[in-house]
């Protein structure tokens, strides 16, 4: 049975009777506009930092940055929910994807140290403007996955007759059959982290303790071509155990984006798998928990900043100050460029990520509203102005730098703003969310990771063709 309680949730009960929230529009006014503004600030972007030609899209906005594919893959959702706010016009959407698509499948494939990718993967960063690999990076299984739900959110919405828009159907389907995820394994059960040319495989894999990877397993287990057996997954979610921070058990992971990430595209609520099932709650719950414990660690301030708290917490990947440690008389304190921040075992140097609070939203409504109205508000910290979610700040640099002033990041990340416009997007009306579930790839890839119950139980696997 659901209640409403108020303001912007809904309450169901779970299988060990704990409460998880639903996002619902019953949210005032002001917050709406809030939100509002906030869809069209982030969403600017993505158009804003596309190339007109290739169709990539900057990992930042300093100058000559190259693109990211994870960026590029979240804003294809992106001009999607830009459709739907008013935004852009679909015809105008519509020529954007088709042009970074095609762009994207006629890219070079091949073990050349200057190919867009190899066996379907993408390099981590490409050039902008002619899409060669950027900055020696790795082929990144992670972030083309990441770029792969984006590709398939495009052929679940562009669905009509129109000649771009079959177009987008068909090219789409063509860059997710191409990807080898059994490549990707190295002989082994679990995914690589990714692969460099004249090196081969790195070191790491997605086979130790709870991460994004989720996603990657998904579409790694529904590929059509080269799917993996669920041996893999299982192995990892067996290394899956649950922690206890500020009397809270949850399944712990330190950045908040770890928490966030996979959820940006697939709803989890009241689908278990078998580590859902052990723990008696599912991965949806799991995040509305990990959002209540950065809350929490705000409040105790064990670094003593003095100026976390109940409005002011979120530690997440992003950029920092400086990558030193500085001195003081009355000690020292170890300061970081960017960083995988989290709470509450860290690292922490004081940089709050607030974007990483918004992305929390449909997990923990009233929670983020409350916070993000006190955040809008400029607020003085110690030196730091608040402008706008998107940044992250640092009032501790303050009193540890030489100039006196804290500290705000000078560049815009598209990795920070994708998470902002595409859970806001799932608070308001499930958009994506709801895309997910009717490409049968995500549910096929779901179920054969184990996943049953809630919106999966009346939907049957895909039949593979190849």
């Amino acid at each position: 049975m659901l209640v409403r309680v108020s303001p912007g949730a809904l309450i169901i009960t779970t299988m060990n009777q704990q409460n998880i929230r639903l996002p619902t529009q019953a949210y005032a006014s002001d917050d709406a506009e809030l939100l509002h503004r906030l869809l069209r600030s982030t969403f600017d972007y993505f158009t804003r930092e596309s190339h007109p030609v290739t169709g990539l899209i900057a990992d930042k906005t300093a100058p000559g940055f190259p693109s990211s594919i994870a960026v590029t893959g979240m804003g294809i959702t992106a001009f999607i929910i830009g459709v739907e706010q008013g935004f852009i016009t679909r015809a105008a959407a519509a020529a954007r994807v088709q042009k970074l698509l095609l762009f994207l499948y006629q890219g070079k494939q091949g073990m050349e140290e200057n190919a867009m990718g190899y066996k379907g993967f993408y390099y981590h960063f490409l050039d902008m403007q002619t899409g060669e690999r950027a900055w020696k990076s790795e082929l990144s299984t992670m972030d083309t996955a990441l770029l792969m739900a984006g590709v398939l959110n495009a052929a679940t919405y562009f669905s009509g007759t129109e000649a771009v828009e079959v177009s987008i159907r068909e090219t789409a389907d063509q860059l997710y059959r191409r990807v080898d995820w059994q490549w990707a394994l190295n002989g082994k059960a679990t995914l690589s982290h990714g692969w460099r040319p004249g090196q081969g495989f790195l070191r790491y894999r997605w086979n130790q303790g709870y991460s994004e990877a989720i996603l990657l397993y998904v579409l790694a287990l529904a590929s059509p071509t080269y799917p993996i057996a669920p041996v893999g997954y299982q192995q990892w979610i067996n290394t899956f155990s649950l922690t206890r921070s500020y009397h809270i058990d949850y399944l712990y992971a330190g950045p908040l984006f770890i928490h966030q990430f996979s959820h940006l595209y697939i709803d989890f609520r009241n689908i278990y798998d078998d580590f859902n099932r052990r723990a008696g709650f599912d991965y949806f719950e799991n995040s509305a928990r990990a959002t209540r414990v950065h809350q929490q660690y705000a409040l105790h301030d064990p670094n003593r900043f003095g100026y976390y708290g109940k409005d002011c917490w979120g530690l997440s990947a992003g950029d920092g100050p400086c990558n030193k440690t500085l001195a003081r008389k009355d000690g020292k304190r170890r300061f970081y460029n960017y960083k995988a921040r989290g709470a509450p075992y860290g690292p922490d140097d004081g940089t709050i990520a607030p974007w990483s609070v918004v992305a929390s939203l449909p997990f923990a409504p009233q929670l983020v509203l409350e916070t993000m109205r006190n955040m809008i508000t400029p607020n003085q910290l110690k030196g730091a102005l608040i402008p706008s979610f998107s940044v992250s700040i640092n009032p501790a640099f303050t009193s540890w730098s030489a100039g006196g002033i804290g500290w705000l990041s000078p560049y815009v990340f598209g990795i920070n703003e994708a998470p902002m416009l595409m859970m806001i997007a799932n608070f308001q009306n499930e958009l994506v969310w709801n895309l997910a579930k009717q490409c049968p790839y995500f549910a096929c890839g779901l179920q054969r990771a184990g996943f049953t119950g809630g919106w999966l139980s009346p939907i049957a696997e895909p039949v593979h063709q190849d």
